[in-house]
């Protein structure tokens, strides 16, 4: 093995590329830096338009125009409650897998 000796060229060449990936590195931590900056004020504006609690009339239109179909008759919506769990996808998707299961493994 050689040793690289200060202002060999090997040597200039690895001071280069320490360079340019010192430099791509800062450049990339500003880009993440700005779209962080982003992300925080579009999410800010999302709860201003849509706060988290509040259910758009729309949308309460649109369920009491649902069960209205299902009953047959017009029904009173007294109440809505918004969850974030996702328990109802979870059981749907059990559902399925146990459906599609071999015969042989039930």
């Amino acid at each position: 093995m050689s040793e690289q000796t200060p202002g060999s060229p090997a040597s200039t060449d690895q001071t280069g590329q320490s360079e340019q990936l010192t430099a791509l590195i800062a450049q990339l931590s500003a880009q993440v830096s700005d779209l962080s900056d982003q992300v925080a004020s579009l999410q800010s504006e999302l709860r201003r338009h849509h706060p988290a609690d509040e259910l758009p009339e729309s949308v309460a239109l649109a369920i009491s125009a649902a069960v209205a179909a299902y009953l047959g008759k017009r029904a009173k919506v007294k109440r809505v409650q918004v969850r974030r769990s996702s328990t109802w996808a979870a059981q749907a998707r059990s559902d399925i897998h146990r459906s599609h299961a071999a015969f042989g493994s039930r």
